[in-house]
């Protein structure tokens, strides 16, 4: 196939939508035994291949096993991305990789180099399916004496594989997600290890596992990363202190700031009220939101690394300085307007839905913002407006969904016209700018 890279991807992840969808719709995917509303239906596959994680439909309830089982297998494929493991069967059955496999993994993945595809690919398999069945039996042995051994590996299971990806589906009854588990460590510090651990991105695992000199996306990952989880939980423990965590005591304070910190990093889970947080709490964790994990990992939003090149390039223009550099090293300006490019975009494509939404949706405006950074940053979270939502708002957050998993420049250089440069330099000529 000819086709660009980022338009296979594109099509790649609608085509497993709506595979998931067709199949949730059935009435063996219901707990009931009754056909699924078809727009619920592709509410929820799109937000489980999303790795979203925003529900209009009770996941724990609603759904059969087979459902729930359809819906973990969308969380997985979405989580890695349909080409990586299309590629990895491939690789498995063939023996061979061809050049276009190479650069569709490449791209999927914002792996630099094609010399090293093949590696990482089996890297990233060994991680997933390590790290899932580690945490998988820790929250098995954790729900084992409360639930019982079937019930205690299907929730084990299903949030390990969930939390890994990023995805913030939860099975506890009454849209309650972790809330019930607010005090409880074990589940919290495991369920935010496997968020860190696959949202760091896979490029990031592997200089770790290798010992090796760390390159200049890891430091820059692992750093924006620490800064974001300490500054959110810091911020969120003294402006939630006598609101959402009023009634817990302060070790526990301490552990549902660190949880709410980390989750708005495209995680999803929740362990108190989000529709209770105050106005400058929301503020935070929408800003959280929208920048998101790290590039190559399984979660959304613009970027740790996109986040770190911006506010560096700024810092670097008020100090009057041609380049902007990072521990030590100037980074190429490719980069730069890639990262500027993919930030006015993403603001450009919250901003759009934010305003109709208002329009059609009778709710205020920090629900409806907070729903649609939600959406296009793959978090899941909510101020409880999801299954509020009218035909027409549930469309709107499915498409906010798909472009923020997609990335909204991967989108538009899939839909546009294939132009190649111009050797021809125009004569410079300068702009008046602020």
């Amino acid at each position: 196939m000819r086709w660009r890279p980022s338009l296979i991807i594109a099509l790649s992840f609608l085509l497993v939508i709506i595979t998931g969808s067709i199949l949730l719709s059935l009435p063996i995917s219901s707990a009931k035994g009754i056909s699924t509303n078809y727009l619920d239906a592709y509410f929820t596959a799109n937000s489980a291949t999303c790795v979203t994680g925003l529900v209009v439909l009770d996941t724990g309830t609603h759904f059969s096993l087979f459902g729930l089982f359809v819906i973990l297998c969308m969380i997985q494929i979405g989580g890695l991305g349909y080409m990586t493991f299309s590629t990895f069967l491939v690789m498995v059955f063939r023996k061979k990789m061809f050049i276009s496999d190479k650069m569709l993994i490449m791209e999927a993945l914002n792996i630099y180099s094609s010399r090293d595809v093949v590696a990482i690919l089996r890297k990233i398999f060994g991680i997933v399916f390590v790290v899932e069945g580690i945490g998988a039996i820790i929250l098995f042995l954790r729900w084992l004496p409360e639930l019982g051994a079937k019930k205690a590996l299907l929730y084990g299971v299903f949030h390990s594989v969930s939390a890994f990806n990023n995805a913030g589906f939860a099975l506890p009854a009454n849209f309650a997600n972790l809330s019930p588990y607010v005090t409880d460590w074990t589940i919290n510090l495991t369920i935010t290890s496997l968020i860190i651990i696959g949202g760091i991105g896979f490029l990031v695992i592997a200089d770790i596992l290798q010992f090796r000199r760390w390159s200049l996306h890891s430091k820059l990952a692992v750093t924006t990363t620490l800064i974001l989880i300490v500054c959110g939980t810091i911020a969120y423990f003294f402006l939630e202190y006598n609101s959402t965590l009023a009634s817990l005591a302060l070790p526990n304070k301490m552990l549902a700031s660190y949880f709410q910190a980390v989750t708005p990093r495209t995680a999803g889970f929740n362990t108190l009220d989000m529709g209770k947080i105050l106005p400058a709490t929301g503020l935070i964790v929408i800003f959280l939101m929208f920048v998101g994990a790290n590039p190559g990992g399984t979660g959304g939003g613009i970027k740790t690394t996109t986040f770190a090149l911006v506010a560096s390039t700024i810092w670097a223009t008020l100090r009057n300085s041609r380049d902007t550099i990072l521990f030590n090293r100037r980074v190429p300006a490719e980069n730069v307007r890639r990262a500027f490019a993919i930030t006015i975009l993403s603001l450009v494509v919250i901003s759009i839905p934010i305003f109709v939404l208002t329009r059609v949706e009778n709710f205020g405006i920090m629900p409806v913002a907070f729903e649609t950074v939600s959406a296009f940053g793959t978090v899941g979270l909510s101020m409880g407006i999801t299954p509020m939502l009218s035909s027409v708002g549930k469309i709107i957050i499915i498409i906010v969904m798909y472009v923020g998993r997609v990335g909204p420049l991967t989108l538009l250089l899939a839909l546009a016209s294939s132009q190649k440069d111009s050797r021809i330099e125009p004569p410079k000529e300068g702009v008046s700018i602020g």
